[in-house]
């Protein structure tokens, strides 16, 4: 049995296919239709959840944890000291870029998995060399 395909998706994306005002909106909504086993950061999960929380309100913030609760091919991965450790080689790497940690971390966990497709609307992330989605 071949390898599955994953997809990072980033905050932007998750951003994309909830907020209706977004530009991007149907081209998330088309990608999230029939998902392929993604991954993303705990970071990213905080940074909607704030996105949300400080764009709307808590009640839209919880209806964004709800929809991360129910994406069944989505893989979070941890944030700990030895990630941070990870994610901060990116950050000096691309000192020029401005990175936040999330993007950051993102970029690790990539090169980790071997991803090479990101969803994302955030041009940072292509620095990984991933194929973005935008």
């Amino acid at each position: 049995m071949g390898r599955r395909t994953e997809c990072y998706v980033d905050t932007s994306a998750l951003i994309a296919f909830l907020d209706r005002s977004d530009s991007y909106h149907a081209t998330f909504r088309r990608l999230f239709a029939a998902p392929p086993a993604l991954v993303t950061s705990a970071l990213v999960i905080a940074e909607g959840h704030g996105w949300f929380l400080r764009r709307f309100d808590q009640r839209r913030a919880l209806e964004f944890l709800a929809f991360i609760g129910a994406l069944p091919t989505l893989t979070i991965c941890a944030f700990d000291a030895a990630e941070l450790a990870k994610a901060a080689y990116y950050v000096k790497k691309f000192a020029a870029h401005d990175l936040t940690l999330a993007d950051a971390h993102g970029l690790a966990i990539m090169r980790e998995r071997r991803i090479r497709s990101c969803w994302s609307t955030d041009r940072h992330l292509a620095l990984s060399g991933a194929q973005l989605v935008i």
